[in-house]
């Protein structure tokens, strides 16, 4: 299976180049930094399919490193998708940091999944008032860089 890249299949994921034209007319400063967070999101895109294409599981069994691959492209076409409209340096620059602690973690522990948080139960909070919303915040807030853009609470 070939794993090219297609320039209209980028232009679908991250927008077409007219919109980034627009941008840095309308902010000079904004659309130099959105041109070169535009390249490297695209490297980072390149490098995620790379990555896909070498994938070995940890088993080293066949049928794992097909799935494992699979999930990689999937959560990697899945999240440039959602966050294509993004235009934000900011939340650019954080979504750029996740993809980059997400690719280091998932080469390090040879596993392509988010490693899951471990934060202490809320059991001792009552469901409503000051306390439960405390602590609700608190584990916003103490939510790693690799999973802001998975919703669900562990």
């Amino acid at each position: 299976m070939r794993m090219g890249f297609n320039s209209s299949f980028l232009t679908q994921i991250l927008g077409t180049p007219g919109a980034w034209v627009q941008q840095a007319a309308s902010s000079p400063k904004i659309g130099e930094m959105t041109a070169v967070m535009r390249q490297e999101v695209l490297g980072l895109y390149r490098k995620i399919f790379r990555i896909a294409k070498k994938w070995q599981s940890a088993s080293g069994q066949a049928e794992e490193t097909t799935a494992e691959r699979e999930y990689i492209i999937k959560e990697a076409k899945t999240l440039f998708r959602k966050n294509k409209d993004v235009m934000d340096p900011k939340l650019i620059k954080q979504c750029i940091d996740e993809c980059e602690a997400r690719i280091q973690i998932g080469l390090h522990y040879n596993i392509p999944y988010p490693r899951p948080i471990h934060l202490p139960p809320m059991g001792l909070t009552q469901k409503q008032g000051r306390t439960f919303r405390h602590q609700e915040k608190l584990r916003k807030i103490s939510k790693p860089i690799y999973l802001k853009s998975h919703d669900e609470i562990s």
